[in-house]
């Protein structure tokens, strides 16, 4: 059996990771790349191996970095089932049309105001071609195994990083060898989410090393929010938070009425302003037994929340000028509804914008953490005089000391483990910090590289 790196390897986004012997070839996660625009360019080039020659794909999760390609996939020719957990189903349900959908509109939007190369942009794919390959999608529970192929079983176990993330273990029964990919791993004291269930066996391991460099701040960031929404609003400002739809949007929404309720904050109008976050918080509420919280929990989100559906709508809250929490995606401020608020709020200094989770190099919102004094958005630059937090501690992603801590908390003994889904020094250090403590064999794979496993 083969292990070939597709993606995620020197970055952390665009996962792909390729499993084959004589006769199949099983694709876990197919991402699409965010972040630097030389990162953006691997979208549009062939991919690597035919995609009418891939016999399946199974998904860790939803979010685009692991899912956003499918719709490509599917349009350049795969015909194979794509293998997932229930919720991961349901969320992609949201985030493909929704991704199609902002890319023709981006393409159209380049059109009109010509700040594109192109004489005449087009998306990567349309909001059909993601409606299309969801028709390819067949969902599964937790902990049952299944065989994607003849002589792959897989099983999904929960990763605990987003509502339906899962670790997918990989048992080649020919080789009798087993390949785990841990997809991104959640936090041990998640605000909302589960910890990541401890792993059995794996004969191979392909880790996750996002935050391999670092550890999360020891803030407590309740605290931390509350006083910047309380400094905000004192002088009149709007805080605006950019957060991934699916996972950070529900954990802010949660965490802000928190606050609000216990009399830390003022009372201020809460806004949800992206038709995918809304979708998402519902199905989050769906499925609030796979979370930490309960019905009744999740009812307040939604009777506190004044949530922004309509175009309308969302030009309409481009023009409040009243203290107010306005949450919005994309979290690293790439693209949807974000930017246009981004364009009204980032020139003001009464204004706030807080960032909840890890920025890749090369978005906007990795500039603007790093003190950008002006961005730009839609082909025109804004000056930045807003406030501009990051509150690490939000972050959906476990560091290397809580990643090494569920390692520990697993009963395995690997050969062989890679890591990957990191920059390049977070994944080298992740690398050592794994063999100094286990004294495992760890390599830190080059993009395309194969091996045998």
């Amino acid at each position: 059996m083969k292990l070939r790196f597709l993606g995620g390897t020197g970055t952390v986004t665009g996962s792909r990771y390729l499993l084959s012997d004589e006769k199949h070839r099983v694709l876990v996660d197919c991402g699409m790349y965010q972040g630097v625009k030389t990162l953006r360019r691997r979208n549009w080039a062939k991919f690597p191996v035919d995609p009418s020659t891939i016999d399946a794909v199974v998904l860790t999760h939803a979010h685009i970095d692991h899912s956003g390609y499918l719709p490509a996939l599917v349009k350049n020719g795969f015909k194979g089932k794509v293998y997932c957990t229930k919720a991961t189903h349901e969320l992609c349900k949201v985030l493909l049309p929704d991704a199609g959908f902002l890319q023709e509109e981006d393409a159209k939007y380049a059109f009109r105001k010509k700040f594109s190369k192109h004489e005449k942009p087009e998306p990567l794919f349309t909001e059909k071609d993601a409606w299309e390959a969801l028709k390819h999608f067949e969902s599964l529970y937790y902990h049952e195994t299944f065989e994607p192929v003849k002589g792959f079983q897989v099983t999904f176990t929960p990763a605990g990083h987003i509502l339906g993330s899962s670790c997918v273990h990989v048992h080649h029964k020919g080789a009798d060898r087993t390949v785990v990919f841990s997809g991104d791993v959640g936090r041990q004291n998640d605000i909302i989410m589960r910890p990541p269930e401890p792993l059995e066996k794996a004969d191979v391991l392909i880790c996750e090393s996002t935050y391999g460099d670092r550890a999360h701040g020891e803030t407590d960031p309740e605290a931390e929010l509350a006083e910047i929404i309380t400094r905000t609003a004192g002088r009149g400002g709007i805080v605006l938070l950019p957060a991934f739809a699916v996972g950070r949007a529900q954990m802010l929404l949660y965490v802000i009425h928190k606050i609000m309720g216990d009399g830390k904050i003022p009372k201020l109008p809460v806004f949800l302003n992206s038709p995918m976050a809304i979708k998402a918080t519902e199905i989050f509420c769906k499925h609030h037994k796979e979370h930490k919280l309960n019905a009744a929990q999740c009812e307040l989100i939604d009777e506190k929340t004044e949530f922004v559906r309509k175009v309308e709508e969302s030009i309409e809250l481009d023009a409040v000028r009243y203290p107010c929490v306005i949450i919005s995606a994309s979290g690293m401020a790439s693209g949807g509804r974000v930017l246009h608020h981004l364009k009204t709020l980032l020139p003001n200094p009464r204004n706030s914008v807080v960032f909840a989770g890890f920025q890749a190099p090369g978005t906007r919102g990795d500039a603007l953490v790093n003190g950008a004094e002006s961005v730009k958005i839609h082909g025109e630059y804004w000056p930045v005089k807003a406030e501009i937090h990051n509150l690490d501690s939000l972050s959906a992603h476990g560091d290397y000391n809580e990643i090494l801590a569920w390692l520990e908390q697993s009963s395995l003994k690997p050969e062989k483990v890679y890591v990957t889904h990191g920059e390049l020094v977070a994944s080298d250090v992740m690398r050592k910090r794994i063999r100094d403590k286990f004294g495992w064999d760890v390599e830190v794979p080059e993009l395309f590289e194969e091996v045998e496993v």
